[in-house]
């Protein structure tokens, strides 16, 4: 395996919460646009596509307590990267799926990765997919992720979608789709922060088609300085089923915020609930930390960390 270099392997770690690449389990490494390094387990296989950039990732029926790692690592200055990336899951799996994409861009062209995630996902399956972004880099160009999540949830099976930006992302385009079966679960948990004059869009749409099938979608995100957020989270009850749906924002400087929850029942037994709210650290918050000894800096930030956590 060729050797990572110091950024790359920062920014490695920044994605994947790794140390050092895993010496057992399933992983994939994209680097600058190409497969680096790659490695299937006894229950897991990782297939390179041949039509187009990406790879396949085949969960065996059963699997119990694997972790499959797919991080993406990008420090060329203006590389356009697009990668298609499929999971099939079998029935009677529970599985841990990392991934997420880390920018470091020290020149002055737009550095960007695009990333389509599929997930077919089985009967009486756990997945837990958790997805995080990061930019960094002391250059002019842009940092720009657009990823896109497509599920087919099948039937009694729960998924739990943990994403997040954590900094450094000039401007990302989000898009969420999901289809659910008869008993199966939903459960996505989104976390941003923006700074400058960052931009983040984020779309979801959530299908309720099967028989008491349920979602809970929760936002939550910080706009600092002159950043712009736009929320769109769309929930659809086509059966029996629950739905509800919550964006909390915190606004800070000139940063403007959008959020438009939308929910629609197409069937009499649909429970449908929506929340939103977008305000301004309260004054008395600051006022309790200070006198606890911290500055009013120092109080600020432990306010955000503790809403984001």
């Amino acid at each position: 395996m060729a050797e990572l270099n110091e950024i790359q392997r920062m920014m490695l770690e920044k994605v994947a919460n790794l140390k050092q690449m895993p010496t057992e389990g399933a992983y994939n490494l994209r680097l600058n646009g190409k497969g680096f390094v790659r490695h299937s387990s006894e229950h897991i296989d990782i297939v390179p596509k041949e039509d187009k950039p990406g790879i396949d990732i085949y969960i065996k029926e059963g699997t119990h307590g694997e972790t499959v790692s797919i991080p993406v690592v990008v420090t060329e200055s203006g590389l356009d990267d697009m990668v298609y990336n499929d999971f099939h899951v079998a029935d009677g799996c529970d599985v841990t799926i990392v991934a997420g994409c880390g920018i470091h861009n020290c020149g002055c062209d737009d550095s960007k990765h695009n990333g389509i995630h599929t997930f077919y996902i089985g009967k009486n399956c756990n997945v837990r997919y958790q997805e995080k972004h990061y930019g960094a880099g002391d250059g002019v160009g842009g940092r720009i992720l657009n990823p896109e999540t497509v599920l087919h949830i099948g039937e009694n099976s729960h998924v739990f979608l943990d994403m997040s930006q954590i900094g450094g992302v000039d401007s990302t385009k989000r898009y969420t789709n999901c289809d659910l079966a008869d008993g199966a679960e939903l459960q996505i948990q989104e976390k941003l922060m923006t700074h400058g004059e960052q931009t983040a869009d984020s779309e979801v749409d959530v299908f309720l088609n099967g028989f008491d099938s349920r979602c809970q979608i929760t936002s939550r995100s910080v706009a600092k300085d002159a950043s712009t957020q736009v929320f769109y989270p769309r929930v659809q009850g086509n059966n029996q089923c629950f739905g509800h749906v919550q964006c909390d924002s915190i606004i800070m400087g000139s940063a403007k915020v959008r959020s438009i929850p939308e929910i629609s029942a197409n069937h009499v037994d649909a429970s449908l609930v929506h929340e939103a709210a977008i305000g301004k650290i309260a004054g008395e918050q600051i006022l309790k930390l200070t006198t606890l000894g911290l500055t009013a800096e120092e109080a600020e930030q432990r306010i955000l960390e503790g809403f984001l956590r």
